[in-house]
């Protein structure tokens, strides 16, 4: 079982040379999940190595520009690439206002069908093998966090052992991977634990705050606000952002795998400050540049 999660955009508020704006795409086998769309996100995917063509859904996490201003480019340009395949975008109340007159601004048809779906904190909706799961954060506007969490893989059936327990092969193998109970033998008896599902948790713009701590609790990995350095606590909080060092005590105390950290202030060229100071409160933290890409898989997070 793996994840990539691959950074198109780290910067806050407004692009450099260096960094575009929010977009992180989340790839399991060929289709990509796409997190927030700033402007610029069609030609992120082109300098990178996903296609567009493979997102299935875009989730919005507050109606900021920063956030959601390139939709209208992404799903013009996906409709004049020949796209057929249905896309759904997801966002926090007012995305559907919001799709339709970004895209009522344009000229165009999309030649796709095209679904706007408002969500609410607790919502959880299917994607591919897994869902996603929407909650509250803060940042002075309707704004949501969404988990990625991909299904339970059912542990491996050990058909010597069950032989070797007198079960015949057939039926009854069938019978016991089903859970049921053949004949005295239990399915623990005879399957591997269940391996649990790979879950990513991206916050979005956020302070600080308890709903993304609960949220969060035991994912693999969580990709965190980090707009300020230590010691700008009060400026964070006046913009309704978090600082690196309270990004890594959500993370800590959400008991997570890995903390990565985006949407750095353009003040920071080398964000690798941000990292170390993290990493005094929780160790297992990085910092995403433009196009980097992590591998995660149950044992755990690499830079490929």
């Amino acid at each position: 079982m793996v994840l990539d999660i691959t950074f198109l955009g780290t910067g806050a508020g407004v692009p450099s040379k260096n960094r575009g704006m929010s977009a992180v795409a989340v790839r399991s086998g060929s289709r990509i999940t796409l997190f927030d769309c700033a402007e610029g996100t069609q030609r992120q995917f082109m300098l990178s190595r996903l296609s567009f063509m493979k997102v299935e859904d875009i989730f919005i996490t507050h109606l900021h520009g920063d956030h959601m201003l390139g939709l209208p480019g992404l799903l013009q340009t996906m409709g004049m690439s020949g796209r057929s395949a249905p896309l759904t975008v997801y966002g926090p109340e007012g995305i559907c206002d919001a799709v339709s007159a970004l895209l009522s601004s344009c000229d165009g048809i999309l030649e796709y069908d095209l679904t706007v779906t408002e969500l609410h904190a607790g919502d959880t909706v299917p994607v591919g093998t897994g869902s996603v799961t929407a909650f509250s954060t803060v940042h002075g506007v309707t704004s949501l966090g969404y988990r990625y969490s991909e299904a339970d893989v059912p542990g491996a059936f050990d058909k010597a052992k069950a032989i070797s327990l007198g079960i015949s092969p057939g039926p009854d193998f069938g019978r016991l991977q089903r859970g049921e109970t053949v004949n005295g033998v239990t399915p623990e008896m005879v399957m591997e634990p269940v391996r649990k599902g790979i879950s990513v948790v991206y916050t979005g713009d956020t302070k600080k705050c308890a709903s993304v701590i609960s949220a969060s609790m035991g994912a693999d990995v969580m990709i965190h606000d980090s707009t300020y350095d230590e010691g700008m606590e009060a400026r964070a909080d006046e913009h309704m952002h978090s600082t690196c060092v309270q990004a890594a005590e959500s993370a800590r105390d959400a008991s997570v795998g890995h903390l990565i950290l985006t949407h750095f202030s353009h003040r920071y060229e080398d964000c690798t400050v941000l990292r170390d100071h993290a990493r005094r409160v929780f160790p297992e933290t990085y910092v995403a540049n433009d196009f980097d890409c992590f591998e995660v898989t149950r044992s755990g997070l690499r830079l490929v």
